[in-house]
């Protein structure tokens, strides 16, 4: 399925993109990162109801935070993946960047490995993640490349995908950003950058993940 490209029924096709943006910008959630876990506290059936609620409101935001909550706890895949249905179909221009369009089984370490790094002093560099498809070629079908750039991530995703000073394995296997784990590695210093891609990296690997990249 393809971003901001959900089928939406009834009064969904009428609602504007800036009405629908807007709902995220007046929810309590606006601006929470992801790897904070706002609804780590609630249950299970609070989070399912809270879902089927954000669908029926167009609201991506809230939706987005109860799946990525189910996936922090090890949810099935096939769960995962039949609520990201369920939140495209229902609310898909509002749901944020931030949240996979498919379900990754090591999503929860990515967060948990990235979430030990942080930058001191801030500058223009941006470390940022990209799913990566081996579904051809490994058991496990994904794999991660990491990335430094003085770019926002989405364009310099959008050079690898058209051969602009591109690693092979992006340009080739690159799926989407995996702008979550590394939300708070945006803006820092190059030096600092520089260090964190080669260890985030090596850090990622030694956790398990397939990881190209990191230099």
């Amino acid at each position: 399925m393809d971003r901001g490209q959900g089928t939406v029924a009834g009064p969904a096709r009428i609602l504007s993109r800036v009405d629908r943006l807007g709902l995220n910008s007046a929810s309590p959630l606006n601006g929470v990162s992801p790897a904070a876990r706002p609804l780590r506290l609630a249950g299970a059936a609070e989070l399912r109801g809270r879902l089927a609620l954000a669908c029926r409101n167009y609201d991506g935001l809230t939706g987005a935070h109860c799946v990525h909550e189910l996936w922090m706890r090890g949810e099935l895949a096939a769960n995962i993946e039949q609520a990201l249905e369920r939140l495209w179909q229902g609310a898909a221009k509002t749901i944020p960047d931030w949240l996979p369009m498919r379900p990754i089984e090591w999503l929860p370490t990515a967060y948990e490995v990235a979430g030990r790094f942080a930058a001191r002093r801030r500058g223009a560099a941006n470390i940022y993640l990209v799913l990566l498809d081996y579904s051809d070629s490994r058991a496990e079908p994904y794999g991660i490349y990491v990335g430094m750039t003085r770019y926002p991530p989405a364009a310099r995703f959008d050079q690898h995908k058209a051969g602009i000073r591109a690693a092979g394995s992006v340009l080739r296997r690159g799926l989407e950003l995996l702008s979550g784990p590394a939300l708070h590695l945006q803006g820092i210093s190059r030096p600092e950058a520089t260090l964190i891609e080669e260890r985030l990296a090596a850090a990622l690997g030694d956790a398990g993940l397939f990881v190209q990249g990191g230099h």
